[in-house]
């Protein structure tokens, strides 16, 4: 299906879609940020062309609304997980408990909320550790990378390479605190990213409208890379090409996968990012980080 809606007629239905209620104007003002003027003008739209009524969406406003569905979601898990030593010597990372669950399984459950359940999972190091995830989730596919001890991450997306179009692709080592930051709609490709005055680690520049200029380690006044992100149908397309073509390149077996879409071939990507915060979501890099957020690591 092609995507017809504009970004303002998609926010304007997306807001309806995962609302679960029916909404008056106001209150789709008050979700969306919109001026109550639009509000009114594309509930008129909308509701001459069938997609609204009654301020609730109707099942032709789903179908308009299908193209920038999530279908599926890409785990990417087949490291080692050096840093996290003396943990990962037995356990792969995503696995590891924090609390008392696992850290795949925040991000799992966010997709399974917003009705993503076509769900892969790349593997490689301890690989059959992961198949206890099936007891609780056994929709799970795995994708098996053979490689992953001897190329950086780009050899995990290559196994999903064929997966990529309406997905999202998570490190799976992230512990998601606010599961709303995984949507059900998405409009656009984009990667989810966190503001900062100054960062050390991966980040972005932007420009005025909030696509992606650069990606590069350290920066002022950028967004620091969260490792999620959406690809919409048209760039999912081109990453199955560009991902072979980059690993194929000499080096290209040490490159990050995402550098392929936002470094080697930024120039054919258009994508945002979508803001989140520090509160939303961790990377936890070291055992000191996990001992500090679980103090039942801290013997």
């Amino acid at each position: 299906m092609e995507q017809t809606l504009t970004r303002r007629q998609f926010d304007f239905l997306s807001t309806l879609a995962t609302a679960g209620e029916a909404l008056t104007q106001r209150k789709i003002e008050e979700i969306t940020g919109m001026s109550l003027g639009t509000v009114n003008k594309l509930t008129k739209e909308m509701t001459s062309l069938g997609y609204v009524s009654g301020g609730c969406i109707t099942e032709e406003g789903k179908k308009a609304l299908e193209p920038y569905r999530a279908k599926r979601a890409i785990f990417i898990a087949a490291g080692f997980g050096t840093r996290l030593v003396p943990i990962t010597l037995n356990t792969p990372k995503p696995l590891v408990r924090v609390k008392g669950k696992r850290i795949i399984d925040g991000l799992i459950d966010a997709c399974l909320g917003v009705g993503i359940d076509e769900i892969y999972v790349v593997r490689g190091y301890l690989a059959e550790q992961f198949d206890q995830l099936l007891y609780k989730y056994p929709m799970i596919k795995f994708l098996e990378n053979p490689s992953f001890n001897e190329s950086n991450n780009i050899s995990s997306a290559l196994c999903a390479r064929y997966l990529m179009c309406n997905a999202y692709v998570f490190e799976a080592d992230l512990l998601i605190k606010n599961p709303s930051i995984i949507k059900k709609y998405n409009y656009t490709s984009s990667y989810l990213g966190i503001p900062m005055e100054r960062s050390n680690d991966w980040c972005f520049t932007v420009s005025a409208d909030n696509v992606i200029k650069e990606m590069k380690v350290g920066g002022l006044n950028c967004y620091q890379e969260v490792g999620i992100s959406y690809w919409d149908e048209a760039c999912g397309k081109k990453l199955s090409g560009h991902l072979l073509e980059a690993y194929e390149m000499p080096g290209g077996k040490e490159l990050y996968w995402d550098e392929v879409p936002l470094k080697i071939f930024s120039g054919e990507y258009r994508v945002e990012v979508r803001e989140c915060r520090t509160e939303d979501i961790t990377e936890i890099d070291t055992f000191r980080e996990l001992k500090a957020i679980d103090k039942t690591y801290d013997i």
